[in-house]
């Protein structure tokens, strides 16, 4: 449990941050700061992601012991790549190139992909060893300092290259305050085995070429904004994308590290059948919980605009997210109920496939479609990308045999929505205000909740009543001692 806190936790900061970065930004420089963050990600998907996959499906308390080499090579690889992009950002200071960002700005971004990509790997060692509270700790460190960094960079500064210096202080700096508690003689660099890169590799690849297309597609996006309507135009997009993007991530992302290790499980001590078996259920709680925080986003976006989207974004934030949301729910699903299924199978190169596919039907549509008088078809494009790549992952997960949930447990969360829309809806016509704003979030998570026990929508009653009874139980024996 205490990694679904720190998820929650580390949800609640990321909004506040990047909500209050662009509030002191504004939306011109928030534009650089956020195509500088885009470049980050594309970089840290593309040469440290690998690692982060790698750990996540290979490293855990037994592989520590009987495959000792496993987590040097990932150190030792990590390390070398971390080295290489430090001189890449060395050279850029040096000479000066000239950049429509500005060289400071690029070299900020390959530092935040080394920092990134050492935080995310940390977390998923964590995770495959269930170091929860080390875990916790982490997460809570570096959103404290992100909000006085980061923060504080915006506030004082107004500038992106010092917001975006802050984030990687902060989140770099939180990493060795636990690394020692990580420290592993059994790993030492010595131990690196290139059989071990090649299996980590072979499996990881597939997986890090679609999610590179994914996110490269976004930052191709805002590139061809900016070039086109400007930084501010990039602004306002941006921070409607990335707050969307954090809602459904952090849902599905806090759900994973749960649900792919139980299938994980499942597959190491009863074959693969159960793997398969796993995955269904999975795939049921992942649509059970993202669809109603897509529904319930769009349904309170009056009131959520109005109170906490800074000012200079406020008209465009809710249009724009109005035309992402379809997409980022399939978002949701690609990542965290379909791709597993291919993971588990470790066939993982159709994830490329659609990919490829997807940001083909993005790329074609943003670069040959009319201009128009801002990003409205921009948006339209990134959205529907993932309809398309969905549609495509449907397709060819049907060739590994996999184990599909029944159409009523698609059903159930499908009526829960419902209800909760039919009386969230006219609410959502109400004057926005903080009143109107908790009274929806109360009545739709009422309203949703009693769905979920009374139609055991992802089974979720029954796994909540089995630990009701198995508290209740030990308290009755612990009184009768």
């Amino acid at each position: 449990m205490r990694i679904v806190l720190a998820f929650a936790v580390n949800t609640l900061f990321n909004f506040i941050v990047g909500l209050t970065v662009a509030k002191f930004l504004g939306p011109d420089e928030y534009g650089r700061f956020a195509l500088a963050v885009q470049a980050a990600v594309v970089i840290q998907t593309l040469l440290f992601d690998w690692v982060k996959l790698s750990a996540t499906r290979f490293y855990s308390e037994r592989a520590r012991t009987h495959d000792p080499a496993l987590r040097a090579t990932l150190e030792t690889m990590f390390a070398f790549l971390a080295v290489l992009l430090i001189m890449l950002a060395l050279v850029l200071l040096r000479t000066g190139v000239k950049l429509e960002l500005g060289s400071p700005l690029v070299a900020l971004a390959l530092l935040a992909s080394i920092t990134n990509g050492m935080f995310d790997f940390h977390t998923a060692m964590m995770r495959a060893r269930f170091m929860d509270r080390d875990y916790f700790r982490l997460v809570f460190t570096k959103n404290i300092a992100a909000l006085c960094l980061t923060v504080g960079g915006a506030f004082f500064f107004h500038s992106a290259i010092m917001a975006l210096a802050g984030a990687c202080i902060s989140i770099g700096g939180s990493v060795f305050t636990v690394r020692h508690r990580l420290h592993d003689a059994l790993s030492p660099p010595s131990a690196f085995s290139a059989p071990s890169a090649r299996k980590t590799l072979s499996y990881a690849v597939p997986i890090v070429a679609a999610n590179f297309l994914y996110h490269f597609v976004p930052l191709f996006n805002r590139a061809v904004i900016t070039h086109r309507y400007g930084f501010a135009e990039t602004g306002q997009f941006s921070l409607a994308s990335d707050v969307g993007l954090r809602v459904v991530s952090a849902i599905g992302s806090a759900l994973d590290v749960l649900l792919f290790q139980l299938a994980v499980a499942a597959d190491e001590n009863h074959g693969l059948a159960e793997g398969k078996a796993q995955i269904a259920r999975n795939m049921v709680i992942v649509f059970a919980l993202v669809a109603p925080a897509c529904m319930g986003l769009w349904l309170i976006l009056p009131s959520f605009d109005h109170l906490v989207v800074p000012a200079q974004f406020s008209l465009p934030f809710g249009y724009f997210i109005t035309l992402l949301l379809p997409g980022l729910f399939c978002h949701a699903l690609v990542n965290y109920a379909i791709n597993p299924v291919f993971q588990l199978a470790r066939r993982t190169w159709p994830l490329i496939c659609a990919a490829a596919v997807a940001a083909s039907f993005n790329v074609i549509v943003v670069t040959f479609a009319p201009v128009g008088t801002d990003a409205t078809l921009i948006a339209e494009a990134q959205g529907g990308m993932f309809i398309v790549a969905l549609a495509v992952l449907l397709v060819l997960a049907a060739f590994t045999a996999p184990q599909w949930p029944g159409w009523r447990d698609l059903a159930r969360p499908v009526l829960g929505v419902a209800a909760m829309t039919g009386v969230l809806l006219p609410m959502r016509h109400w004057q926005p205000s903080l009143l109107t704003l908790l009274a929806q979030v109360v009545a739709g998570a009422l309203v949703y909740g009693l769905a979920v026990m009374f139609l055991d929508i992802g089974g979720m009653r029954s796994v909540f009543l089995a630990k009701w009874r198995a508290r209740l139980a030990l308290r009755v024996a612990a009184s009768g001692k």
